[in-house]
């Protein structure tokens, strides 16, 4: 007895214990992807190229309390059918982190940057630069009233208050549990005509030719130009819902399959990031929030304390902004769109966009 026989036999004998399968397995695949031929730095290395970010950081400033990390990750996955289905895929993931914390009195701030790589060296350089423009932005302070302003949304914030919303409602099971407002909104036009989300697993670290039931990926629009266009679904809510898989059944560890975004993708606009600062009178820069804020994310709404957040006054950037919240809808908020970035930056593995300027938001404020 191998153990792939142990497993074969638990597998039966749980089975008659487990839920009735209402889906179909998948059928008719089948691919290979090949491996990657990238080798990862070694770990002295890394060691190496974190020293020498400490060092660049204290150049800047002495005082920031500086942490790095690098996580290598390599993954396969395969997959085989009763449906004739055998396939195989894997990944090399190196991530960098840099972060650093800044005490001065009963004042402190915490800021980082990263770069997630796939099969590539990473941009250890780009992240430096981008912490240490968040510090060089909040060397002063600034305050605001209470009120409604135009606030701006960098891809990191966009990707952690905003992109988690369209996630959960434009999935298939909360269409199917008709928990979405989405649910019968196909082909209404609810969001202003520049905004353009879609999914496309060929991109970015999480690029992946299959999800893990065996569903070929595809490319995506699920809102095109402000209509609502779709939803993504896994076999068994697909079947739910009388619709076929769009292969985004993914499994977190052990679970079984649910639908999932390898990735998620806004198109960006024709307007540089500089630009849409300068066009901003009086107004908010969102750079970092508070973990996942208070929301109801069936409903589309947020409400997010900054982590970090700058004052924008006559089109410059005077001051970092403490005790600040900003909350909305995004209904109302991509209805009341002033413009997108033309550039776009990954977020991680797993989102892809630029900055979003919105014409008014609640900005709370505790002077």
């Amino acid at each position: 007895m191998t153990r792939i026989d142990d497993l074969v036999d638990a597998a039966i004998q749980t089975a008659e214990i487990g839920d009735t399968a209402e889906f179909e397995l998948a059928s008719n695949f089948h691919l290979t992807t090949p491996e990657t031929t990238y080798t990862p730095p070694t770990t002295q290395e890394l060691v190496e190229n974190g020293k020498n970010l400490i060092e660049q950081v204290h150049a800047y400033n002495p005082d920031i309390m500086v942490d790095v990390g690098f996580h290598v990750r390599s993954g396969s996955v395969k997959i085989a059918t009763t449906q004739d289905v055998y396939a195989e895929r894997s990944s090399q993931i190196v991530s960098g982190t840099i972060a650093g914390n800044l005490v001065v009195g009963e004042d402190f701030m915490q800021a980082y940057s990263y770069d997630v790589a796939r099969d590539r060296p990473l941009d250890t350089d780009s992240i430096l630069q981008k912490l240490l423009e968040k510090y060089r932005s909040a060397e002063n302070s600034a305050s605001i009233s209470s009120g409604s302003y135009p606030v701006l949304f960098t891809p990191n914030a966009a990707a952690s208050t905003l992109g988690g919303l369209f996630d959960t409602i434009l999935s298939g099971q909360a269409v199917v549990q008709k928990s979405s407002p989405l649910a019968d909104k196909i082909g209404e036009t609810l969001f202003d005509e520049r905004f353009t989300f879609f999914e496309d697993p060929t991109l970015g670290p999480s690029a992946c030719p299959f999800d893990d039931e065996g569903t070929p990926t595809t490319r995506k629009t699920l809102i095109d130009k402000g209509t609502v266009t779709g939803f993504y679904w896994d076999r068994r809510w697909a079947a739910r819902g009388g619709v076929e898989s769009t292969g985004n059944g993914f499994r977190g560890g052990l679970s079984r399959p649910g639908p999932n975004l390898t990735n998620f993708c806004i198109s960006p606009g024709s307007t540089s990031i500089q630009e849409l600062i300068a066009s901003m009178d009086e107004g908010l820069i969102v750079e970092q929030v508070l973990g996942a804020g208070q929301s109801n994310q069936l409903a589309g709404e947020f409400s997010v304390n900054l982590a970090l957040g700058y004052k924008v006054e006559k089109g410059k950037i005077v001051g970092r902004v403490k005790n600040t919240m900003v909350a909305g809808s995004i209904f109302e908020a991509f209805k009341n769109l002033a413009d997108l970035s033309s550039e776009c930056e990954w977020v991680g593995g797993g989102a892809y966009l630029p900055s979003i300027l919105f014409q008014q938001l609640g900005v709370a404020s505790r002077q």
